[in-house]
């Protein structure tokens, strides 16, 4: 059977990534960004490897008009020949428990999930109807991030509410980037020779969006996000865990819209929030090294609020076979990582100085002291678990 290619596709309001995913190559064919979609300075720039390869204003360009611009570039690169196309969508509530064929009905589920990700399932299914009207013929697939942890019990998943909120308004914990989880606690039990199957993992990705999860067996058992992405570790501009009453408290005291409200905690809090200056932890790991003292207690509060987070985590776990930090601050920041860790000691974990600096860049390792349970860095690949969800459907359809 020859290799195949997927085209993977992941939108959101004002943006549309992609990505060409080949069996016979370790990278992506080609892949980029369109961003600003929708206003002046909407643009388009592509990527063979690791550096631009070139950049194209698209000016008032919508998410079909970009992808009419990316089809050529994506037929060049993969000869004209693309077996099928998987989509990032980023909330499947409890519909979906892997990953489904586009169809009307997957398009109905996924525009009832409307609610609970406002502001990202209008954007995937944008992305969606544009692609299916260009790729009629293709098969196409949506991959959720939630789905992966559908496996959560229900101690591990209901809020204690009255039970008529959930059966009858869905109001549970869903958990977000279960693609990433999903790729990396495999990858980590590839990398020590366990079976995935027979393996528990803690996994923690850290971006502008941040969350841990327990893996048993290549199954969530539990994950610090909730009904909807705020919920959980302090993140770059979201504030995480705070007070479930602080909505009431801000309402009555100073006299604050739901809507501004909504803003605080999802857009000018986290990192951003305590630190006055940045979001991006590279920024204030250089303000901390300058004495900058909200800045330093920016990083202070996101390091221990991660170790409580997996502490509490460890509890979903029959054993600890390794701790896996991943994502574009997980992957990079050695400072992150051993200030995590060093409030882990109970759990036995210890990092390696000299190995945990070496593992920046993309570079995968292990970073534990002899004698500790295994810490690993391993760079996340979400096109690619896409990719390979979408191809074992793909299989699955016909009965290969």
């Amino acid at each position: 059977m020859s290799a195949r290619n997927i085209l993977v596709i992941n939108c959101g309001s004002s943006s549309l990534k992609f990505a060409l995913i080949s069996q016979a190559h370790s990278s992506p064919l080609i892949s980029g960004l369109a961003d600003r979609l929708g206003s002046a300075e909407a643009s388009l720039a592509w990527w063979h490897g690791g550096s631009i390869r070139k950049q194209l204003a698209l000016p008032g360009a919508g998410h079909t008009e970009a992808l009419e611009r990316v089809l050529p570039l994506v037929d060049e690169a993969c000869g004209g020949t693309l077996h099928g196309i998987g989509h990032r969508v980023v909330h499947g509530g409890e519909h979906f428990t892997q990953a489904a064929l586009i169809d009307a009905a997957t398009l109905a589920a996924i525009q009832a999930t409307v609610p609970l990700a406002p502001l990202h399932n209008p954007a995937h299914l944008l992305g969606i109807e544009a692609a299916m009207r260009l790729y009629p013929q293709l098969p196409h697939i949506a991959v959720f991030d939630t789905a992966f942890h559908q496996s959560m019990p229900e101690h591990a998943f209901r809020y204690a509410i009255p039970e008529h909120l959930y059966r009858e308004h869905s109001v549970r914990r869903y958990g977000f980037h279960g693609t990433s989880h999903r790729y990396v606690s495999l990858r980590a039990a590839q990398l020590c020779g366990l079976a995935a199957g027979d393996s528990s993992w803690l996994t923690a990705h850290l971006g502008n969006g941040c969350s841990t999860c327990a893996v048993v067996d290549g199954q969530s058992r539990d994950t610090s996000m909730g009904l909807t992405p705020l919920e959980g570790l302090v993140m770059g501009s979201r504030s995480g865990d705070v007070d479930p009453n602080l909505h009431g408290h801000l309402a009555r005291s100073l006299g604050w819209s739901l809507e501004e409200i909504e803003r605080l905690l999802n857009s000018e809090s986290g990192l951003l929030g305590l630190s006055g200056l940045s979001n991006d932890m590279r920024s204030l790991e250089q303000a901390r090294q300058r004495g900058h003292r909200a800045a330093t207690l920016a990083i202070e509060v996101f390091c221990y609020r991660l170790a409580k987070s997996l502490a509490a985590l460890a509890c979903a776990l029959p054993r600890l076979d390794g701790l896996v930090f991943t994502g574009g601050i997980g992957e990079n920041s050695a400072l992150v990582r051993a200030k995590s860790v060093g409030y882990l000691g109970l759990l036995g974990l210890a990092i390696d100085k000299t190995a945990n600096a070496r593992c920046i860049g993309g570079v995968t390792g292990s970073i534990h002291t002899a004698g500790s349970p295994r810490i690993l860095v391993v760079p996340t690949n979400e096109e690619k678990q896409i990719a390979e969800d979408t191809l074992a459907l793909l299989d699955a359809r016909e009965g290969r």
